[in-house]
Formats: structure tokens, sequence, C-alpha cells
């Protein structure tokens, strides 16, 4: 008689077998099931992504390959020409007008801008703060605990997290696209896909990494994502950079290794940092990377960025639903939010923080230009390692705190130099004109 290997068997035999270093590096706990095996879950995700984006894939090149959009009729034409074919190169001069008045800064007295300003820089500190101090609370600790000798239950499902964020975002943004108008939508719906998978990846990753690094540790590499955008920039677009750029890339370069090499694991288990976390926090780098550049590439059809918010959420929601309910963990976790009142609250404010920190930063950007909206944020990455030292007992020693003031020294250095950059080419632009 034949005896077969059940396929929950098969993959942790493969994954011990390829990355034996990763899974010995953990916590003898990971060994406990598949499921508790970082690599065998992502696999899993990506294959419920997979069900709903290949035959996407296969129907979109059907429309395409027999021109529906010229022989098509029927009462889902209009649907399938928003989702496959778009309105492309068909925005009226109306829509680029109303686009561009909301990009104009306001004209009103620096009294008013002052107490904008001040808005904004309290409402994303709020919003982010917040939702990085919950987003360590849901995942490094327990829950239904009553002493502290008890274990409780940990939460385990990054991608429930994700999906609560998301149909959050797309409630908020959709009423948003309802009250203010929006310009005309011209692209293709297909194309949000691309930006949601990543995304939906790079959250999983964040969430992820934090099972096996510290937080400290996770923001200070989120800081220094412009050490991989460069090296990428210069090998795959042949892009040259000034000598300042080089100097604070070294800057962050150095301050990264002084807090890692300096980083101790003697106040909490958390603060350990192992190689399946710096995998984790790479695979976030290169995701999120690719979800800022496809974006880019989408405004070329004067959308908003609340449009492009809600179609980017649109599919996150549909990928992890459908990847959730297909493992089965949706109800999982349904179950684990009433067993655990207390984190029903916290991941419904997660996600509540989540969406308006998204609207903050439109908003912000809108108003004052990306240079002040990056200073804020470089703050906000500063607030967040102290603060979390300060709740859950992270310990930062002097040569890694001198690590952590190089980091954001850099950073405003380098949006010191882009500004006086941009400021000068204005400078010059009139005095090409007159000549």
């Amino acid at each position: 008689m034949v005896h077969v290997m059940s396929p929950y068997r098969v993959w942790p035999a493969l994954v011990l077998l390829l990355f034996p270093s990763a899974v010995a590096a953990e916590e003898p706990s990971l060994l406990d099931g598949w499921h508790d095996v970082w690599l065998f879950r992502f696999l899993v995700n990506m294959l419920g992504y997979s069900t709903i984006i290949i035959p996407g894939y296969l129907l979109i090149s059907y429309f395409k390959r027999t021109n529906y959009v010229e022989t098509g009729s029927g009462i889902c034409y209009p649907l399938i020409k928003t989702c496959v074919f778009g309105n492309e190169g068909k925005t009226s001069l109306l829509d680029d007008v109303s686009a561009g008045s909301r990009n104009e800064p306001d004209s009103g007295a620096s009294l008013k801008q002052a107490l904008k300003l001040i808005f904004c820089a309290a409402g994303l500190q709020a919003s982010y703060l917040t939702w990085g101090v919950l987003q360590e609370r849901v995942m490094t600790r327990s829950y239904g605990a009553t002493t502290p000798e008890e274990e409780g239950e940990k939460f385990k499902d990054s991608q429930f997290l994700v999906f609560m964020n998301r149909i959050l975002a797309l409630t908020v943004s959709g009423l948003w696209c309802i009250l203010f108008k929006q310009p005309r939508h011209g692209a293709p719906m297909y194309k949000y896909s691309f930006a949601s998978l990543s995304n939906i990846l790079s959250s999983w990753c964040q969430y992820e990494a934090l099972k096996y690094i510290s937080f400290p540790t996770q923001v200070l590499a989120k800081a220094s994502k412009v050490i991989p955008v460069m090296l990428m920039g210069k090998i795959v677009s042949r892009k040259s950079y000034e000598y300042w750029e080089y100097f604070t890339a070294v800057l962050i370069s150095v301050g990264v290794s002084m807090f890692l090499l300096s980083s101790t694991t003697s106040k909490h288990p958390s603060t350990v940092t192992t190689f399946s976390g710096v995998i984790i926090l790479i695979g976030y780098i290169v995701f999120d990377s690719f979800t800022s550049n496809w974006q880019d590439n989408l405004f070329k059809y004067k959308m908003s960025s609340v449009q492009m918010m809600f179609g980017v959420n649109l599919f996150s929601c549909l990928f992890t639903v459908g990847s959730l309910l297909e493992q089965g963990a949706f109800f999982e976790s349904l179950g684990f939010m009433t067993r655990h009142s207390e984190f029903a609250f916290h991941a419904v404010l997660l996600s509540v923080c989540s969406a308006c920190g998204q609207l903050f930063i439109f908003y912000t950007i809108n108003q004052f230009g990306a240079a002040i909206f990056t200073i804020i944020m470089t703050l906000r990455q500063a607030f967040a390692i102290l603060l979390s030292c300060f709740l859950y007992g992270h310990t930062v020693t002097l040569i890694g705190g001198f690590g952590v003031a190089i980091v954001f020294l850099a950073l405003f250095l380098r949006v010191y130099a882009r500004s006086r950059m941009k400021s000068g080419r204005r400078a010059v632009q009139p005095l090409a004109q007159k000549v």
C-alpha cells in the first residue's frame, strides 16, 4: 500500500530543507506547526491571490484580443469597458483645470497657513504614532491573560489586519469621492491591481516582521529605504545622483549599522533581530518601492490621490478577503475578535488610524508640498522609536542612539538639499524665459 504524504507535511519539510538556518534561528515555537513558518504563510497567501489574478488575466487578455471595446454590447459593456479599457486620453479640459486648482497653494493669511500646518502635523503624528503603538501591541503581545503568569493567546494572521485596514480605507475614500468633485476617471481599473498586490505584500511584511525584529529596528530600516532606491536607480535606470545624495546615503548606512550592531537583547525577546526578520524587511522595501513607482506611473491619467486610494484599496479588499476565505482564516480571525474584545477595539482603531493617516498625507502634500510632509514624517519616525522604547521596554545603547541620530540627521539634510535645488531651479527659470 502506497502512503501519500499530506501537503501540510510536505511544505514544512521543504522549508526546513531549503532554509534550515532561517528556521533554526527562530524560537522553538516556530516549529510547532506549518502555519507558524512565515515562508509557508507567504506562499499560501500568494496561492490565494493567484486564484483571482490568473482568471482575471485570462479574461482581460480575451477582451483585448477580441477588441471588445469596439464590438461589445449589452448590460455588462460599461463595467467591462471601465475595468479593462478605461477612458484613456479622454480627460477633459475642465477636469485639468479643476485638478490644477486643487494643487495651488492657499493664498490666505500667514496665520491661517500656520494653523493649517499645525493641524496637518498634529493629524499625521496622532494617526501614525497611534498606529505604530497599536501595530506593535497587536503583533507582539498576547490577549486574554488575566494574571502575569498566564500566557494568553497571540493573534498571528497579519493578512487579516491588512484586510481590516483596507476595508475601512476603501469606505472612507469611496465616501470622499462621492461627496467631493473628482477628475473624470480614465485609467483601466485592472491597472490598480499591480499596486494593490505589492501594497498588500509590503503591509503583510511590515506586520509579520514584528514577530522577528524590534519595532525600532523596523522603523530605522524603513527610514533607510533611500539606499536600495538609489542602487536600483543606478543599476536599472542608469540614473546619476548629486554628491550630497551619496553623502547622506553613506551617513544612513553608518547610522543603521551602529544601531543594529549595538542592539542588546537583555530586556525583551522582541528586541532580537533574526535572519527571517531581515529577509521580511527586505521584502517590505522591495514591494513598497514598486508600489510608489507604479502609482507615479498611474497618475498620468489625471486622477486625484483619493481616486488612487479607492482603486488600490478596492483590489486589496478583493485579494485579501478571497485569500482569507480560501484558507479558512477569515472566520478564525473573527472568532479571535469575539473572544477578545480588546483585540477587536485595537484592530478597528488600527484601521481608523491608517485611513485617517492616508487622508492627512494627501491633504498635507496638496497644501504644503512634499518637503514639509517629509520633515513631518521623519519627525514621526523618531518619535515612534522613542515611544516604543518607553512603552515596550526596548533598550537602546548610547552608540545605538547616536546611530539613530545620524540617520535622521541625514534624512533632514536630504530634505534641505532637495528644497534648495528646487528653489534654485525656480529662480533660474524666469531668467531663461526673459532671454
